[in-house]
């Protein structure tokens, strides 16, 4: 019998797994929920017995000085409890943290889910990462799987298919199926050619997701920085390689060549909808908010980079996609462009003031040059010489000085 002391009642609680090891590429899975312990303050409540799950020869304890007191370490599993309160929602996540147990897993999983069937927990998240041909240059791949065809379905989920080895992620989940919990693991996939840890990248890809899932906003911390840090880190080893650049290109390519359908439907809601949820909760520019690629999304109303600023990435470029105009956009522009055509209406009365004006100077010229023709006839007589002389002149005042018609010069 599970005795559970100091633990209050929980509000819609979701476990929250993750363990070192095999399971844990990049350390990303157990760095994500060690994130959320320490971002919410996590309570230690239990810890698993480490004479019945390790061999301590695989997973050495350690020991450490504390006060000029040596004390020693063994490796475990540990269970805190935090309250995911961001204003908007509040429940509470059971975190389970520690390394893949060496032995007696069937009796492992049974205990974590004696915890869960105590709390009343409504839904097991398992996170795992694992090595794969992904260039360090895109977003994370993460892939959300269950054994449960119905909780697929409800959840947008895939149905695991996979057949060969597994570790202590996949017999945890079985476990939780056969004990009727809703169980989801997520993967995410990370650069075999960087597979040491740390790899805060895909930590913050798995959070993202797992943001999505349990519909809770996730306070990201420093964790957006480091994500930026680490890809600057790589490309600028991968570029002292050429053999390395052009292997990376090589991923690059094919990816974007694979997911160029996704990258125009299902990502980007997945990714507006994020944002949306954190625009609520967040008003101030302070920030922005992560992508899976590890930048900061910026020009929501009120924020940083004015209204017409990119808060969208491309997932296949990563670059900023244009914000779709609000309704008070498409007002400011009626305004312009109601501005505008006031200005064009006067620009037009202008000109047309001005073509009436050549008008009449052109008509008044030609009519003193009527009268001097006239004048010139009266002159000289029916003498033909008279005549032609004053056609002459005629041709010349019609023509101007420089050959060219006079309106044209007007004009």
């Amino acid at each position: 019998m599970i005795e559970l002391e100091g633990v209050p009642e929980l509000i819609d609680p979701v476990m929250i797994c993750a363990f070192e090891g095999w399971n844990d590429a990049g350390d990303a899975a157990s760095t994500a929920v060690g994130h959320l312990d320490r971002e919410w303050k996590g309570e230690v409540f239990a810890s698993l017995d480490a004479e019945d799950y390790y061999d301590f020869q695989v997973n050495r304890p350690t020991v450490a000085l504390e006060g000029g007191v040596r004390k020693i370490t063994w490796p475990t599993t540990r269970l805190s409890v935090v309250r995911a309160d961001t204003g908007e929602k509040s429940r509470d996540l059971v975190l389970v943290r520690g390394i893949e147990p060496s032995m007696r897993w069937r009796s492992f999983c049974n205990e974590i889910l004696g915890y869960a069937h105590e709390l009343g927990v409504e839904m097991v998240v398992i996170l795992g990462a694992l090595l794969g041909d992904t260039p360090h240059t895109r977003p994370v791949p993460v892939s959300g799987v269950t054994s449960d065809p119905d909780l697929a379905r409800s959840l947008d989920l895939e149905e695991t298919r996979y057949e060969g080895p597994t570790g202590i992620v996949g017999v945890l989940q079985e476990a939780c199926a056969h004990a009727g919990v809703p169980a989801v693991s997520l993967w995410a996939a990370v650069p075999h050619y960087v597979s040491q840890p740390p790899n805060p990248k895909a930590t913050l890809a798995l959070l993202n997701r797992l943001e999505d899932l349990i519909a809770v906003r996730i306070p990201l911390g420093e964790l957006t920085e480091d994500s930026r840090a680490w890809q600057l880190g790589v490309d600028q080893l991968a570029a002292e390689d050429s053999e390395v650049a052009e292997y990376v290109q090589s991923l690059e390519e094919a990816r974007d060549t694979a997911e160029l359908p996704e990258a125009s439907g299902e990502a980007i809601a997945r990714e507006f909808e994020r944002y949306l949820r954190r625009r609520d909760g967040q008003p101030g520019p302070a920030g922005g908010h992560a992508t899976e690629s590890g930048g900061l999304a910026e020009g929501r109303e009120g924020g940083t980079g004015g209204p017409g600023a990119p808060y969208l990435r491309e997932p296949s470029t990563g670059h900023g996609r244009p914000r779709k105009p609000s309704p008070k956009d498409e007002m400011a522009r009626e305004d312009d462009a109601e501005d505008t055509g006031g200005d064009g209406d006067e620009a037009k009365d202008a000109d047309d003031t001005m073509d009436a004006d050549s008008a009449k100077e052109a008509d008044d010229t030609k009519g003193a040059d009527d009268d001097r023709g006239s004048e010139g006839r009266d002159s000289e007589g029916r003498d033909s010489e008279g005549r032609d002389a004053s056609r002459r002149d005629e041709d010349r005042t019609d023509r101007g000085d420089n050959g060219d018609e006079g309106p044209g010069a007007d004009r």
